[in-house]
Parts: C-alpha cells; structure tokens; sequence
C-alpha cells in the first residue's frame, strides 16, 4: 500500500515507522528541513537546547518503534514559592515522604491517596481515553470498558482540577503544584475536570524520564528507524492541499509542488485547524471545519533559550517558580488573551542530565512560561515586559543577596513565541496542544483519528485524539496502525 505521511512531528515519524515495519511503503513529506517538529533542537556556541516538549513519560511507547537509552530522574521536579518554600518531588517514595515532612505541612498520606486515585482513573480509563479511537462505538461496548459508567464518580468529570485539589490538599503549595498539571495539555485547572488529575500518574508512578542525548534522540531514533525500514523522506517539501475524490470521499493522494501525486492512505500530522481552513480541496468541506473554528485554542508559550555563564545548583532538570496568583494568571490566559504581571516560570536545564550540552562552566537555559494563543496580540511590548519580569523573579528566587544578576550570566538568547510557533510549525494561534480541555465534553469534541465522511485518511498529532505531548502523539499512532490494519483486513476479506 502507497502510503504518504504529512508531517513529522512524533505523531507523523511514528505512524511511518510503524506502517514501514507492516510492508507498507511510506513517504513522508516535511516543510521544514529537519524532522520533528515541535520536538527540534537549536546549536549554538558549544550548546544545545530541546526547543519543544521537555518532559519523557510512557517510555514503552518508544522502546515499540526503536532503540533509544534513556534512565529515570531522580527528582521529577524542583518547585520554588514566592514566599521562599521549596519542594522537591522525588520520584522514590521515602525521599518524597521526608521531603513533604520537612518542607510541607501536607499529610503524606494525601500525595499518597492521590497518586493512588489517579493510578485508578489512568487504569480505568485509558483504554478508551488514550489507547483507542472516540469514533468507534465498538471500543465503548469492550467489557473492560463497560465498567467506565458504574465508576464515572470517581472520575471527577462533576468539578475542577482546583477543587478536587483543594477538597483533598491542606497545604496550598501542595494544591498549586499539582493544579500544574492542567498546564500539561494547555488548559486551566479552575476549568479542566479533575479526570486530568490522572496525568500526575504518569508522571509519578510510572516515572519521569530522560533521553541520554536530550529529548530530541527521540526524534532521532524514530527518523533513524524509518530510514531502516524504507521509510522515504522529503523535507523542505510542503504539502498544499490533499487529494479527495467528490464522489466517493475517498483520499486519492496529495498536491506537491502544483504536482498530484497518489496514494492508497494519507496520514496527516498536521494541526487539524489549518488543514481544514487550508488544505481541503476547493470543493470539499471538512465536515468538523465549524467545530474547530469554534473550540478554545490550547495556551502557547514564550521561551527564552539561554547560553548562561556559569553554573547554579539551586537548580536541578526541572524547575517551576510559581506565580503568587494561579487563579489571575490562567484569567488572563485564557480570558484577557494577555500574560499575567507574575507568571509562573520553567526553567528546563538539559546540560543537568546531559554534560555534553554546554560548555564547561555553562548551563543551557529552556525559560518558558505559559502565554496565550496569538490573536494579534502586540507581542514586541509582551516579550519586552514578560522578559524583565521574569529576570526579576530569577533573581529574586536564586540570588543569595542583591549583587546577583542573571542577566549579565545570559551569553546569548533566542526567542520563540506564539507567532514563531504558528509560523514554524503551522499550529493555528501558536497554540500548542491544538484545543484546550477546559470543559467536561472537551475530550469527546477533540477531532478523531479518522473520519467516517473520508475513507483512507487518517490524523495523529497533538491537535487530535488522544492529545498533545510526546506519549499522547506517539499513542495517537499506534491507534492509527491499528486503524489501518483492521481496515485493510477487513477489505481483504471482502
């Protein structure tokens, strides 16, 4: 079977891979000159930055395409507080529990009973949630599944992310740091359901992990395995539009470079957004083109990519200094389009897990903080006012006195913001996840992995089912592969 793939994000390498390995021959078409998408890196001066997602969970998931080494960290995340807590989550439980102890007044046993409950909605629910297409009523009716209604209240599904969190929590630091998670798939915690909860499973009974050679290896490896199995790819190629038959609404192939070409399926890793206002043909409508138009568009990002002089060991991989107003930071995300005047800080420092990505004495520098999506937004003033508050907290959170400066530490910098991301990797608004999961129906409104309108077209990618993130993308593929697989024995049965 002619396979074409557009787009390599995690979700476009992995469904080419995994398709290659069936016998498929598969052509991949990227409009940038170098895979990954999202996931890419920047070298500059002896250093080198993951540009996009930083956090490896599902490890599994890649080790069933190809051969990457990787190891579990220690400590999952560093948090700092503005009134000077700090709390490290340590992934073995003893360590956790003297950190809550010491540096928390939260009952252990509350993380306890939390990493508890989510480990039991993950397990509930991710057969049908994550590993398997909302488009097929089959996958409802499989008696693992059927039990999903009789337990739907201890899903959270009836309240927030915050009052789940708040309602079990008694310590605020312990209910902003795990409200954080919302931040996961771009959405707020004062408005996601607490089903969401479940991401912290991952994270903390499964286990935070990390590439040897930085998170972009994972696109490496999954580039390098394609190569093996004859995947064919085609950078610097853009795909304009994608070939549909009026009558049949079948998927005929693509346009190249005012050329059609044709193919047995089409997968598209594309945002779903700008496929559908941009990559339709003139005559055919995409039949959920009003849906998207009207779903809440995920958060963005601004990230500054710092070469810093020196090194600093009040920081560790991961790093979050929290904003002193949750609430008003995801009220001027998500509804004033405009970042808050404190927001909450990530500091991603590969060279921490892997010493070869600075220079000796230097730390790499991922600074992110949440933003909106682009609507216009003046983002020249934003970047300017955003980045000297977050120099301010910097230097308020690590200096030991009033001497200390990061600013005068930066060597060099790069910046990527709403608009650089829209315009780089095509995601409509810069938004990151595609839509937000700031309401009970949002993951059953999330565009499905095919569409029953279209026959031999299918989607992957962090803007469809089951979402954005590195696990979800490469999980989106392996539904995909599957999808393809049982379509095509079926027609053989015929």
């Amino acid at each position: 079977m002619k396979t074409a793939v557009i787009g390599s994000g995690i979700g476009g390498l992995a469904i080419a891979a995994r398709l290659a390995k069936r016998g498929y021959d598969v052509t991949l078409y990227e409009k940038n000159s170098t895979p990954g998408g999202k996931v890419s890196q920047i070298k500059e001066r002896g250093y080198r930055f993951d540009t996009g997602p930083s956090l490896f969970t599902l490890p599994n998931l890649v080790d069933e395409i190809a051969d990457i080494k990787y190891f579990k960290l220690d400590n999952s995340c560093r948090y700092f507080y503005p009134d000077g807590t700090k709390f490290n989550f340590y992934q073995d439980p003893e360590k956790l529990k003297e950190e809550t102890i010491k540096n928390s007044s939260e009952d252990y046993a509350n993380i306890e009973k939390r990493l508890k409950d989510s480990s039991d909605i993950y397990n509930l629910t991710s057969d049908l949630f994550i590993f398997n297409s909302f488009s097929k009523i089959s996958n409802f009716l499989k008696p693992e599944n059927r039990k999903i209604p009789l337990k739907l209240h201890k899903m959270g599904f009836h309240r927030s992310m915050h009052s789940a969190n708040k309602a079990l929590f008694k310590d605020r630091h312990i209910v902003q740091l795990f409200d954080r998670y919302a931040t996961y798939n771009g959405s707020s915690p004062y408005r996601a359901p607490a089903t969401l909860n479940m991401i912290s499973h991952l994270e903390h009974n499964i286990g935070a992990f990390f590439p040897e050679n930085g998170i972009y290896a994972i696109v490496e490896s999954l580039y390098k395995k394609g190569v093996e199995l004859g995947v064919k790819y085609l950078f610097n190629t853009p795909v304009s539009s994608i070939i549909i038959d009026k009558k049949s609404h079948t998927a005929k192939g693509l346009v190249v470079n005012n050329q059609e070409l044709f193919y047995d399926i089409v997968v598209s890793d594309c945002d779903v957004k700008y496929l559908s206002e941009n990559m339709m043909p003139c005559n055919i409508r995409h039949p959920l083109g009003n849906r998207l138009k009207q779903l809440e568009p995920s958060s963005s990002a601004l990230i500054f990519y710092w070469g810093v002089k020196g090194e600093h060991p009040q920081l560790d991989v991961h790093n979050i200094l929290f904003s002193d107003n949750y609430k008003k930071e995801f009220d001027s995300l998500f509804y004033k389009m405009n970042l808050y005047k404190d927001p909450t800080i990530y500091i991603f420092i590969s060279k921490k897990a892997v010493p070869a990505d600075a220079p000796q004495g230097c730390e790499n520098w991922f600074v992110m903080v949440n933003a909106p999506a682009n609507i216009g937004q003046d983002w020249h003033s934003i970047i300017t006012k955003t980045r000297g508050e977050i120099i301010k907290k910097i230097n308020h959170t690590l200096g030991a006195d009033s001497t200390f400066d990061i600013e005068k530490q930066i060597e060099f910098e790069h910046i990527a913001s709403p608009v650089t991301i829209e315009k780089n990797t095509l995601s409509s608004r810069g938004a990151l996840y595609g839509s937000s999961s700031n309401s009970i129906m949002a993951a059953f409104m999330r565009h499905p992995n095919f569409l029953r309108k279209f026959k031999n077209l299918y989607f992957v990618g962090g803007s469809v089912h089951p979402g954005g993130g590195i696990p979800l993308c490469l999980a989106g593929a392996k539904i995909v592969e599957r999808e393809i697989i049982e379509r095509d024995n079926w027609k053989g049965k015929e």
